[in-house]
């Protein structure tokens, strides 16, 4: 089966259980004041494209890309644990990359967690480099930084 990444609801059930499950891994390994996580309603806004990631009915993965003006901000990568390994995730940056370009940013950024290394590999292998804090993020011990000049 193929995987097909299409525009979605946050609210969809399917959507809101991977949404939930990744804050709620988040919540496990991060301090609430390094916690960066977009709410679910906070999803639900104009400024907001939001992405799941289909094989047949199924939802295996959600992203999302938050129109910052200048760039673009990957938000809400999450791909189901049983799903990983198929190009979930490298379908989704795809789809939110072709989306920030479509919508004139000059770079993408995105703020993950420090231990996240199979998400700074995905990150990596979309052309993403370390950057430092951008817009409103702290200094957070526990935070990487990424970029991509597009």
């Amino acid at each position: 089966m193929t995987i097909d990444v299409v525009p979605g609801d946050p609210l969809d059930p399917q959507a809101t259980a991977l949404l939930k499950q990744s804050h709620a891994l988040m919540e496990s390994l991060f301090p609430p004041e390094d916690n960066f996580f977009l709410n679910i309603d906070d999803l639900c806004v104009p400024e907001i494209s939001f992405f799941v990631a289909r094989e047949g009915d199924k939802v295996l993965g959600t992203g999302a890309l938050a129109d910052k003006g200048d760039y673009g901000e990957v938000k809400s990568m999450f791909v189901s644990p049983d799903a990983r390994g198929k190009g979930v995730g490298e379908a989704l940056m795809r789809q939110i990359e072709a989306t920030s370009r479509a919508q004139g940013h000059a770079a993408m950024k995105l703020e993950t967690g420090n231990v996240l290394y199979a998400a700074h590999r995905l990150y990596e292998r979309a052309g993403f480099t370390k950057c430092g804090p951008f817009g409103d993020y702290p200094e957070a011990n526990s935070s990487l930084f990424m970029e991509k000049a597009l």
